[in-house]
């Protein structure tokens, strides 16, 4: 921040507080000091308001919430490019030890969280490394180690998963055996450690509306779907169309190829609806779905813990 604007954010900052102080005093000042029956001559709903000073107690809590913001600013960073009195923190040995900040360093939300972390590291790292070093198959079938990965998908996965893990419409469903990816413990983790990214091209341009008409109309009689009254479909020239366009990702059978994350066209799992009008709607305009890389974030022993919870899931599906 340069300096005009640090001394614009100082001054704006404590003018505001010297006016509220001025306006506090000077409404003080001007009120009287002794209790009376006179009202301030207004009614609402037949409700009238006394004339009478501010309590003391009153008062004095906004004198004390005027002091406390002094306070708050002479020991956090609030007043442009003030550091703060409090000092910053310092790894040392990969604990977070408190040290008195030198040049720049004062204490900042991202030193604070940086503690915090570090301290919760050294005390859970060593439990983290234990799970880590065990295969996925067999921390998927310990207890603690499955409430310790319950803990970390609700935090980091359930926003889109869902709490349940069941998914919603354009996330997947992970406590089922349908994986678009594959569902190896291995291949789990390689998605949570790096993401994926999946991309379903555009065919409107391609194939025209009829066309999609047609392959909308046989990709759903695959799952054993009708078509809706009303609309003309030629299924026969659908799977024409599809052999044509659609069998490179999709494979021959319309089974999938997990390597490709290119979904299984057969069965009765729909990332983003079976109806005709929302398989047309993917045909026409394509699909991207992304996951995010969580190496960055967790770090590969959570994500081998993480791991073995969704694994986990999957295989109750399966008993």
């Amino acid at each position: 921040m340069t300096s005009f604007w640090s001394w614009y954010i100082t001054l704006l900052t404590l003018g505001t507080l010297a006016a509220l102080v001025w306006l506090l005093l000077a409404t003080r000042k001007g009120q009287r000091h002794e209790s009376t029956e006179e009202t301030v001559g207004h009614s609402y709903d037949g409700i009238e308001e006394y004339d009478n000073p501010l309590p003391r107690w009153w008062f004095m809590l906004f004198v004390a919430t005027v002091v406390f913001s002094l306070g708050y600013l002479a020991l956090y960073p609030g007043l442009g490019n003030w550091k703060g009195l409090l000092p910053g923190y310092q790894h040392l040995d990969g604990e977070a030890q408190t040290a008195f900040a030198t040049g720049e360093q004062g204490w900042t939300g991202v030193h604070q969280w940086e503690k915090e972390m570090a301290k919760a590291d050294a005390q859970y790292g060593p439990l983290y490394a234990k799970y880590a070093a065990m295969p996925v198959e067999e921390v998927a079938k310990d207890p603690q180690a499955l409430k310790m990965g319950g803990r970390l998908f609700a935090s980091n996965c359930s926003v889109c998963h869902g709490s349940d893990a069941k998914g919603a419409y354009g996330f997947p469903n992970l406590t089922d055996d349908d994986w678009l990816w594959g569902g190896e413990p291995d291949t789990i983790k390689t998605t949570i450690l790096h993401g994926r990214q999946a991309a379903m091209p555009a065919w409107r341009d391609v194939i025209g509306e009829e066309g999609i008409r047609n392959v909308a109309g046989y990709v759903r009689s695959l799952s054993g779907r009708d078509t809706p009254e009303g609309i003309s479909v030629d299924i026969e020239q659908g799977q024409k169309t599809f052999a044509a366009n659609c069998v490179v990702c999709h494979g021959p059978d319309a089974k999938g190829v997990t390597a490709m994350g290119a979904p299984n066209l057969t069965d009765n799992v729909w990332l983003y609806g079976s109806s005709f009008a929302q398989i047309q709607q993917t045909l026409r305009y394509g699909r991207n779905g992304r996951m995010p890389a969580q190496e960055a974030i967790l770090g590969e022993d959570k994500v081998h813990l993480l791991a073995a919870y969704v694994y986990s899931l999957s295989q109750q599906s399966e008993q």
